[in-house]
């Protein structure tokens, strides 16, 4: 993997990471089996929502991307999907 040269690029990775997160939770709710992981999952949103709360006042685009990531990650892969076959 190349590393990551600069904030976009670090921006981009984060956001994928907290998607792939959440669609990790979401199969867990979808399989039923996100009760045997609700706390863990519970301290995650935590953690990524205070990381956005954190961002909102140095880069609110990205902090919109991240909780968008977290609340429906399926919705925010489609839509960054769909930017890239644009480019």
């Amino acid at each position: 993997m190349a590393p990551v040269t600069d904030t976009e690029d670090c921006a981009r990775l984060l956001v994928e990471l907290v998607e792939k997160v959440g669609l990790l939770r979401r199969d867990l709710q979808h399989h039923g089996d996100l009760e045997g992981y609700a706390a863990r999952v519970a301290r995650i949103e935590q953690k990524i929502l205070a990381l956005a709360s954190h961002l909102d006042g140095s880069d609110p685009e990205l902090a919109r991307a991240l909780r968008a990531a977290w609340r429906a990650p399926a919705r925010s892969l489609a839509f960054r999907n769909a930017e890239h076959r644009k480019s």
